[in-house]
């Protein structure tokens, strides 16, 4: 018997299927995965380019890999992507996990335009997109350091705003718990945040807002 147990009615109970997280899986782990899936799509996340390249051509094959956002699709049918929600990243560095939130999305089918290099120490970078920030039905907002980009985005939007507080920053920044700290005291009404690095906790945020609203995509 595998010592894995896939949850493959997930996506029936919650709309959001099984993803596999592989930071601390070895790679004979995650291939045993794989092979027990069959002819079931899975989202891989956490996965590096050295895990990747371990693993078999065959699987590989079957395998489409980013390594910015360290995602993968297993056994994924291309298919056009229905507009989504809007990812607004305060700086380069962030982009990593932006990515990740781009690409869970993409899985689930959906476009997700990210919007990059608008944090606030620059304001008037944030202030000329502003109005196509607007124009998203829901906004994942990016941002490491302290995390302002938050609560000026919340004060701007009208669309639900999911923070992802990042890694990103010096000293008292400390791996993303000043960004969180942020998020989580702000005065701005409404909202809402994932835990730090969790680009992929975002987009599954997005995707129940998006489909409790009825705005599907093909899967």
């Amino acid at each position: 018997m595998s010592e894995f147990e896939i949850d493959w009615a997930r996506e029936e109970r919650t709309g959001i299927a099984e993803a596999v997280y592989c930071e601390d899986k070895t790679v004979e782990q995650i291939a045993s995965i794989l092979s027990s899936a069959n002819d079931h799509p899975l989202l891989l996340t956490r996965f590096g380019v050295e895990k990747f390249a371990s693993l078999s051509d065959d699987l590989r094959a079957m395998i489409g890999h980013d390594p910015s956002s360290r995602t993968a699709f297993y056994r994924c049918p291309e298919r056009l992507l229905v507009p989504g929600p809007g990812i607004v990243c305060a700086g380069t560095s962030d982009l990593p996990v932006a990515r990740e939130a781009q690409r869970t999305l993409a899985f689930y089918g959906y476009l997700a335009p990210v919007i990059t290099d608008v944090g606030v120490a620059g304001l008037w970078r944030l202030m000329k997109r502003l109005e196509e920030i607007r124009s998203f039905s829901i906004v994942i907002a990016v941002a490491g350091m302290e995390g302002a980009l938050f609560s000026v985005l919340s004060g701007l939007v009208e669309a639900p705003i999911i923070a992802v507080p990042t890694s990103v920053g010096y000293g008292v920044a400390a791996h993303g718990r000043a960004a969180l700290s942020s998020a989580l005291a702000s005065c701005a009404q409404g909202l809402v945040s994932v835990n730090i690095d969790n680009g992929f906790g975002a987009a599954c945020a997005a995707l129940r807002i998006l489909r409790y609203r009825g705005a599907s995509a093909a899967f």
